[in-house]
């Protein structure tokens, strides 16, 4: 017992100074969306209370939700489920031990007994360890068994991305890997209206998911979010700015680096940048980003993730199959580097406003 609760203390301080020491090393200036007048009415959230109010709602509209995961009876290292066990008991919400593999397989387990399950794992980095529960159970559950049965509840959540100074251990984007697999959704949002909307739709939806959430936006990511229960639909893509000279696809925090990107390409050199929002990397909506360049024969790809076999080489190919009659010059690809991610090097790391610009200014100058 009284190793029990010393592990459980450690837990809580570890956590704590984790949550402490999360501040902004911003490489992109954060742009609020405008609230869809057709939500009904709004509340100032930043990405993280936009992420506990959806979880709020799914487990007050249905009682069978159960959220679990390290720490995340008091909160989480983000606090993203601040509040819940209160409100919904400890038989709810509750902690689990540390081991992913354990929280992915109870996932699993109870969804397939009836329950709509939430797992947390508390950086995306540390998935690995439930990898094969993810790929060999949860994604061919319902097909290897005719759909007689299946783990569709399951909607597995996890911090993602860059953060500012989390190093190799904390700072991983790992969705290329779960896009091969099929029977997956794979879900990442670029803010808080995002953040509301497609969590209750992988919650409600009756696919396991994988929601990564952008970690360096947890806090500074604030706007209007309808108060009100709504989705929005999963293998969407959003065109968040209309163009006609350059088509720019990113997911996550770089969406806002693009929409950054393209204001300096209008203002400097006279480009219109259309930039696409992918939301859903799996299945992901191709006939958006076909059609927008089908329109201006040029595009890039950005993720924070490394080069090779990253999921913008997918988009490139698929393109290039599909649109390449259209193209005026080869489809670029700005990402992270073929190595560990970096602690002191992140910002020559990361795909910023500047290599990004550089992109533009030679996709535009081909010849």
């Amino acid at each position: 017992m009284l190793c029990r609760k010393l592990l459980a203390s450690v837990r809580s301080v570890r956590s704590e100074l984790i949550y402490q020491n999360v501040r902004t090393g911003a490489h992109f200036t954060y742009i609020p969306q405008t609230p869809n007048p057709s939500l009904g009415e709004t509340s100032k959230l930043n990405m993280f209370q936009s992420i506990n109010n959806a979880m709020d709602i799914a487990m007050e509209k249905d009682p069978s939700t159960v959220l679990f995961g390290e720490d995340v009876a008091f909160g989480g290292v983000f606090r993203c489920s601040l509040g819940l066990q209160d409100k919904y008991g400890s038989d709810r919400v509750f902690n689990t031990p540390l081991t992913e593999q354990g929280i992915i397989g109870f996932g699993i387990g109870v969804a397939a007994a009836g329950t709509t399950a939430i797992a947390e794992i508390q950086f995306a980095d540390y998935i690995y360890p439930g990898f094969d529960q993810l790929v060999n159970e949860a994604a061919k559950y319902r097909y290897r068994s005719g759909n007689e049965f299946n783990c569709g509840g399951l909607t597995v959540r996890a911090p993602w991305g860059a953060v500012g100074h989390g190093a190799l251990y904390h700072s991983q984007s790992p969705e290329a890997f779960f896009a091969h697999v099929p029977g997956l959704k794979v879900v990442i949002p670029r803010g808080p209206t995002q953040a509301k909307g497609l969590l209750l739709s992988c919650i409600r939806d009756q696919n396991p998911c994988i929601f990564f959430e952008p970690k360096i936006l947890y806090r500074m990511a604030a706007e209007e979010v309808p108060v009100n229960d709504y989705t929005l639909p999963l293998s969407t893509a959003e065109v968040v700015r209309e163009g006609t000279d350059v088509t720019m696809i990113g997911w996550g925090t770089v969406v806002h680096v693009l929409l950054e990107v393209a204001q300096m390409a209008h203002e400097q050199m006279g480009v219109n940048c259309e930039v696409i929002d992918l939301q859903t990397i799996m299945p992901y909506d191709s006939a958006t980003i076909e059609k927008s360049v089908k329109k201006t024969g040029k595009c890039m790809v950005v993720h924070e993730a490394p080069l090779t076999q990253g999921f913008g080489a997918e988009i490139a190919a698929r393109l290039q199959e599909e649109c390449f009659l259209h193209l005026e010059a080869p489809i670029q690809r700005v990402t992270g580097w073929d190595t560990p991610f970096a602690y002191i090097y992140e910002p020559f790391y990361l795909p910023d406003k500047w290599r990004c610009y550089e992109t533009v200014k030679k996709l535009v100058e081909y010849m």
